[in-house]
């Protein structure tokens, strides 16, 4: 296997291996379907240059945030290491890349005893550059230049929603728990409460978006009695941001009613996003880096915790700031996390929202119910049938990034170990395997998480699930048995001849192949009331491929339907009958856990 460029297809080398000159021209030209995403945290992936691994701060890990042997700490990962494993992640058949946020974060945050650093990137002080552990704004134009001249896209993961954790209220500053108090019990127009003393009198509420209106919000302590302390009052860029008029300062959120859009996230200060002023910074301030960076897309993080109306403006001008840049196919997708298997729960995000995309998290819970569990493949009728309630039905759902884990949420391997504790390392491989197969070919995105194409399996969510690529040297990581491989998270594991890192590759390289995989729609062709057959055709333009998955420990043979016109089938994965048995009906067999892919020709 070379350590250099790898080309393994024809459609991966005339798509991921052009000339830096065809690459520019080509990779603006795909649609968001077209892509495979491979999703980082920097911090994770690769040291290239330990110099900044204390982001130019002294003293201990309090100060400097850095302590590679602890799970909550930053571990030295930077921009430089991402850019010099550029082979590694085309190798593996990703087209663009996805990394959690680089902007500079506050370094530490957490009562005593219980702090940890902003490695992750999701505490941001400064939305204008990049966090100094990670590198420099010019180390991220690199990155993005070498990324685009290999024809790959680039998606910044940005923040809405809250800043980093820098107002404290006076009534729970012994505590540090501030209970959500709601509108109702503490209105805009009173200070702690109706029965207190008259301000913002000529506030009319947050629901009425003028800039009028909002002038009339001048006092902050409605709800709280608002803190700063002197050595962060101006610690947010852009300076606008320090202004405690543009947060919700109600406290803490309960997941439930308005507290979901104006509660802050675990601390963390929740941005007044009705506000005018806000909505118009907002968009210039991540509209800066399409403008200077030239980057190709947007994850936002916590979206629905945002109400609609930021989004609904948010959005068309961003869109609208990328095509002016030359991007014409720019990906906005939103995370509105939920951990049960409800498309339309998601699907309401782009209708009263009006996002253009949402991570499938009711196709990650598909997968760990069907695959990673014991459920029936019939869920994925009620699955692919819900499609519809998307705003633009079927051709939307093809642009959701699909995914099976994540750094919040944990593996998939993790997941399927807990699912199945008395299955064999060699039985979770398979269902790991398999569960990549279907990402690969089912409608959607694919996004692969940094660290599973190496067997990586983590002890659970959040930090637990954030592992080093390079060498680690946090025990709890190190002591954990990877799939596939004999080695731990103690050596670097970027093996391009791992099982799931070539099995990949091989269904990226399919995917990019066969256009009825990225862009066509779905048809399921046979699904049952327990584990068992899936099998699903994706058509586009009178061509057929037909993919066949077996969630059980037992081999199958079964007929199933297919267009009358596919008459021949030919391999593309595993292994197909070569011939129809009948106008519209083909016999499929498969081993216990097995996959086939398969194309028809008419």
């Amino acid at each position: 296997m070379k350590s250099t460029r790898i080309c393994l297809s024809a459609a991966l080398a005339a798509l991921l291996c052009a000339a830096p000159a065809a690459a520019q021209t080509d990779y603006r030209a795909r649609l968001p379907q077209d892509e495979v995403i491979y999703f980082v945290l920097p911090d994770r992936f690769e040291n290239g240059d330990p110099s900044n691994d204390r982001g130019g701060n002294r003293g201990d890990r309090l100060q400097t945030g850095f302590d590679p042997a602890h799970k909550g700490f930053f571990h030295g990962g930077d921009l430089k290491g991402l850019t010099t494993r550029l082979d590694y992640i085309q190798g593996l058949g990703a087209t663009a890349i996805w990394f959690a946020p680089i902007f500079k974060n506050k370094v530490v945050q957490g009562p005593k005893g219980q702090e940890s650093a902003g490695y992750h990137g999701y505490w941001v002080t400064d939305f204008t550059q990049v966090d100094p552990h990670f590198g420099t704004n010019a180390e991220f134009k690199a990155f993005v230049d070498a990324a685009h001249a290999r024809g790959m896209k680039v998606y910044m993961d940005i923040i809405a929603n809250h800043t980093a954790d820098v107002i404290y209220f006076g009534e729970c500053e012994d505590t540090g728990r501030c209970v959500y108090r709601s509108v109702a019990d503490y209105p805009y127009q009173t200070r702690g409460g109706p029965g207190g003393r008259r301000i913002n009198q000529g506030f009319a509420g947050h629901e009425v978006g003028t800039a009028e209106n909002f002038a009339g919000l001048t006092d902050p302590n409605f709800a709280y009695t608002v803190k700063v302390a002197p050595a962060e009052k101006n610690i947010k860029v852009p300076a606008w941001l320090n202004d405690p008029i543009y947060y919700h300062n109600r406290g803490d959120t309960i997941f439930r009613g308005e507290s979901n859009t104006m509660g802050d996230f675990v601390g963390l200060d929740d941005v007044m996003t009705e506000h005018p002023r806000v909505i118009a910074g907002m968009i210039e301030l991540f509209g800066s880096w399409i403008d200077r960076f030239g980057v190709d897309g947007f994850r936002i993080d916590t979206a629905k915790h945002v109400n609609p109306q930021f989004w609904q403006s948010f959005v068309p001008a961003i869109q609208a700031r990328a095509r002016a840049r030359g991007i014409p196919n720019f990906h906005i997708f939103g995370e509105v996390a939920h951990d049960d298997f409800q498309p339309g729960k998601l699907a309401q995000n782009t209708r009263r929202d009006k996002l253009p995309s949402v991570l499938d998290f009711a196709f990650k819970e598909g997968a760990l119910r069907s695959i990673g569990g014991t459920a029936a493949t019939e869920i994925w009728r009620d699955f692919f049938s819900q499609d519809v309630l998307y705003e633009g039905g079927e051709a939307a759902a093809i642009q959701l990034p699909t995914f099976l884990g994540n750094h919040d949420m944990g593996r998939f391997a993790h997941h399927v170990r807990k699912g199945f504790p008395k299955a064999s390392e060699a039985e979770i491989l398979k269902r790991v395997m398999l569960g990549h197969v279907l990402l690969l070919t089912a409608r959607g995105v694919p996004t692969i998480y940094s660290g599973d194409e190496q067997g990586f399996v983590g002890d659970g969510g959040d930090q637990d699930a954030r592992e080093d690529m390079f060498p680690s040297r946090v025990a709890i990581y190190n002591d954990n048995d990877l799939l596939g491989t004999s080695k731990t998270t103690a050596d670097a594991n970027f093996d391009t001849a791992h099982p799931l890192y070539r099995l990949i590759r091989e269904l990226a390289a399919v995917r990019i192949g066969q256009p009825a995989l990225r862009r066509g729609e779905t048809v399921l062709r046979s699904a049952g009331d327990e584990p068992g057959l899936l099998a699903f055709s994706r058509l586009l333009a009178g061509e057929e491929v037909l993919v066949l998955l077996n969630t059980s420990t037992s081999p199958l043979k079964r007929n199933v339907q297919v267009d009358v016109g596919s008459v021949r089938f030919r391999s593309l994965v595993g292994s197909c009958a070569p011939d129809a048995q009948a106008p519209g009906s083909v016999s499929v067999s498969l081993p216990a856990l097995g996959y086939a892919i398969c194309h028809a020709s008419r």
